[in-house]
């Protein structure tokens, strides 16, 4: 296995990182190899069919049924 020296990081990202390795339960050099890892090889590209079963249960067709003539509030207003 190869080393790596990360040189000039902020006081706030190596913080971060070692608050992070203790919540996972892994020292900040574990926690370091993990994101790397997760980050540099471990995005796989989900299928539609795995997005949609995540997707959580909100009712039934009917539930959400529309009605002629009825007045909308746009919240963002």
């Amino acid at each position: 296995m190869a080393n790596l020296i990360v040189r000039n990081l902020d006081k706030k990202i190596v913080d971060a990182l070692k608050k992070r390795a203790v919540k996972n339960g892994r020292s900040a050099e574990a926690e370091h190899r993990y994101i790397l890892e997760k980050i540099l090889l471990g995005l796989s590209k989900k299928s539609f069919t795995e997005v949609i079963s995540c997707m959580p249960n909100v009712g039934y067709d009917e539930d959400f049924e529309r009605i002629e003539g009825a007045v909308v509030k746009n919240v963002f207003d």
